[in-house]
């Protein structure tokens, strides 16, 4: 099993907040980028990297709304993409290589959760192609950005919900299975932390290193496909339709929720560690029944060596494994 999974043991507990997790953290000079960098917590993992001094590049697939939504925050520029859209990221990815040479951080934060059955042009299932997919193909173009800093880091929204389940490498698509949306949130979540496993292995010798994280059960507009007895199953809105916070239960705001991106993405205790799936701000343990921590399939390294040669296959990308 993978040593370096093992809980650092930080100060932070589960109430901290993304701003009080980049305390003391200085990225003037760097430039970082945010899919679904304008709402939920996208939006204050922009506020608070772009108040430790990063120029931050959000792609989103409706730039009018993310210029609204990110008005006041400095540093920022708005660029238009299609996650769902291989055309879309090239271009998107062809355009940002124009005008930036270097990406410090690249942060993955962008998806959707829970929906009824979708599917992109090339009729992949519609969580894998914009949690997983749609993020593997932009991290393969932008590679060369990536390599021209010193250290770079790359982190990837994953969810305790890859606890659901493992990968069906041989029906990422539900075509023989029947579809059931919670599985398939799953597997694009377990997906996303064998993708930041994989990625590290490519990326170490070169200065990139890649986490996957866990935010918590947060109040986004991400869950607006989920019903009322969905949000009383994990007792997460109090009878008023209120969310309720309780971060000890893992129930967080969303500047609570933020905390762990922004942690990974910055936090200098992980310059020697990569490819590792972090909650409250900490390395987490390995877990393979029920609670905290994350399954021993979702950090396997053939797994994800498995499933990135399936994504190579799918994209027509591939970074070298050196």
């Amino acid at each position: 099993m993978r040593e370096w999974q093992t809980p650092l043991y930080t100060p932070f507990e589960p109430t901290v907040t993304a701003e009080e997790a980049a305390r003391g953290v200085d990225l003037t000079g760097q430039v970082a980028l945010v899919t679904g960098g304008s709402s939920g917590l996208g939006l204050e993992t922009v506020r608070v990297l772009a108040a430790s001094g990063a120029s931050i590049s959000v792609p989103a697939t409706d730039p009018i709304a993310a210029h609204a939504a990110l008005k006041g925050i400095g540093g920022v520029e708005v660029w238009p993409i299609d996650l769902l859209d291989h055309i879309s990221v090239k271009a998107f990815a062809k355009a940002f290589l124009k005008r930036q040479r270097r990406l410090d951080l690249l942060v993955l934060n962008a998806g959707v959760m829970a929906r009824p059955l979708f599917r992109d042009e090339d009729g992949r299932e519609g969580h894998f192609s914009i949690n997983y997919l749609g993020h593997f193909r932009l991290t393969a173009l932008l590679w060369p950005a990536l390599l021209a800093v010193a250290k770079s880091r790359v982190v990837v929204l994953s969810s305790r919900a890859h606890q659901m389940c493992d990968l069906d490498l041989d029906d990422l698509d539900f075509v023989r299975r029947p579809y059931d949306k919670w599985m398939a949130y799953g597997q694009s979540k377990t997906a996303n932390a064998l993708f930041a496993v994989a990625l590290d292995t490519r990326g170490r010798r070169h200065g990139v290193s890649a986490f996957s994280v866990h935010p918590g059960m947060i109040m986004t507009p991400g869950i607006r496909h989920l019903t009322r007895s969905e949000f009383d199953a994990v007792g997460a809105v109090a009878s008023d339709g209120s969310p309720i916070i309780d971060p000890a239960r893992d129930l967080k705001t969303v500047k609570q929720g933020a905390a762990t991106t922004v942690w990974a993405a910055t936090a200098p205790v992980l310059d020697s560690i990569g490819g590792v799936y972090c909650e409250n701000c900490d390395v987490a343990r390995i877990e393979p029944s029920e609670g905290f921590g994350v399954r021993p399939y979702a950090i396997d390294p053939e797994m994800a060596e498995r499933l990135w040669r399936v994504s190579a296959r799918l994209t027509g990308l591939d970074i070298a494994r050196n």
